[in-house]
């Protein structure tokens, strides 16, 4: 017999559980505490907000609503790795990458309620609205690259799904026709133990996620998704990378999903308390916070300036949102072909004209 592949994977993580560092060579942004603040601050914010969406669907004001409880490194470390001129393809729930890169917090609460005005990112014009249909943002992701390399324009194309979501033909496909164009890419696998109601060890039989990425013949690296210094770290490379023209990067950071999977979801019924209880000994906000302490870059003073900050940010992004008004009647018709076939005209039409003899207005 002879061995013709090998392959291994590399797992990153600066700091602890406790948020002491257990790998000193830290990257320069981390040696700013400026730089490690702002990120602590937009997960902070991230958090407040997740509470509150969920309290607005609990009171009726918000439809079904998926929480990004636990996420907030993962994904705040990718955005802030990321340029402007980057672009990013979501899944349903990177709430923190989307805030750093502008989307406001009244887009997510518009969308959740149901008005697809909240797909519309005034400060992130070039991404793209959140995919609900599992994978397909890769896809969307790859040709977005394909165009960036056919341009010769310095951009990468980012995108991230869950662990189950990887179980779907379109992220293989997608990493492949990335892998054999050596497109500038990232893929951003945010393992959270459970796809729904199906934990890891159900979904795949590899080892990592990172692995997967060995089939498509590009780099896999698996990172701590708690520990937001190693995530932006792994991605600022990954993202070199990319722009140098050496193709794509998969990236597994590893966390938990501390909330059900939606607000339509009940976890109780399938995970174990005792598991839960662990996974908030390690959650996020708790090691950079603790190490921002005892860099003394931080302290409870400023900690607390910050939570009334963030809720007095989230109270006038929920009053924009609910006060902005109901959509035109012609939106769920004006967007998806550049002319209306005759069918979808006649029901426009009749639509438009139902609507004015309603009360109240037009809807």
């Amino acid at each position: 017999m002879t061995k013709v592949a090998s392959f291994t994977i590399e797992h990153h993580q600066f700091l602890d559980t406790e948020g002491k560092l257990v790998n000193t060579d830290l990257p320069a942004f981390a040696k700013d505490p400026e730089e490690l603040i702002k990120m602590y601050r937009l997960m902070t914010l991230t958090r407040v907000f997740d509470t509150k969406a969920i309290n607005l669907q609990r009171t009726g004001k918000l439809g079904t609503y998926a929480s990004c409880l636990g996420h907030e490194a993962s994904h705040v470390g990718v955005g802030a790795a990321m340029r402007d001129e980057d672009v990013y393809a979501p899944y349903y729930r990177d709430y923190g990458t989307q805030f750093w890169r502008g989307v406001k917090l009244e887009n997510v609460l518009t969308y959740w309620g149901g008005d697809e005005r909240g797909n519309v990112y005034e400060n992130a014009p070039n991404d793209f609205a959140w995919a609900v249909p599992i994978a397909t943002q890769c896809l969307h992701a790859a040709g977005a690259a394909t165009a960036f390399k056919y341009r010769k324009e310095a951009r990468c194309a980012v995108t991230a799904i869950g662990d189950g979501g990887t179980s779907e033909g379109a992220f293989y496909e997608a990493m492949n026709v990335a892998g054999v164009w050596k497109l500038p890419m990232v893929f951003v696998v945010v393992n959270n133990k459970w796809a729904i109601s199906v934990p890891l060890e159900i979904q795949t039989a590899t080892q990592t996620i990172a692995q997967k990425a060995v089939a498509a013949g590009i780099p896999g690296v698996q990172v701590d998704g708690n520990d937001v210094i190693a995530v932006r770290k792994v991605m600022e490379d990954a993202l070199e990378r990319a722009r140098n023209g050496d193709g794509p990067t998969l990236i597994e950071t590893v966390t938990y999903r501390l909330s059900d999977h939606t607000t339509a979801d009940d976890a109780s019924r399938y995970r174990k308390n005792d598991e839960v209880e662990n996974a908030w000994k390690t959650e996020p906000l708790i090691r950079i916070r603790n190490y921002l302490m005892d860099t003394g870059a931080w302290n409870e003073e400023k900690e607390q300036a910050l939570l009334k900050e963030c809720a007095d940010k989230v109270d006038i992004a929920v009053e924009n949102y609910l006060n902005l008004g109901q959509p035109a009647i012609a939106d769920m018709f004006d967007y998806m072909f550049a002319e209306l076939p005759l069918s979808l005209q006649e029901q426009k039409d009749i639509a438009i004209e139902a609507a004015k003899h309603r009360v109240g207005g037009h809807h």
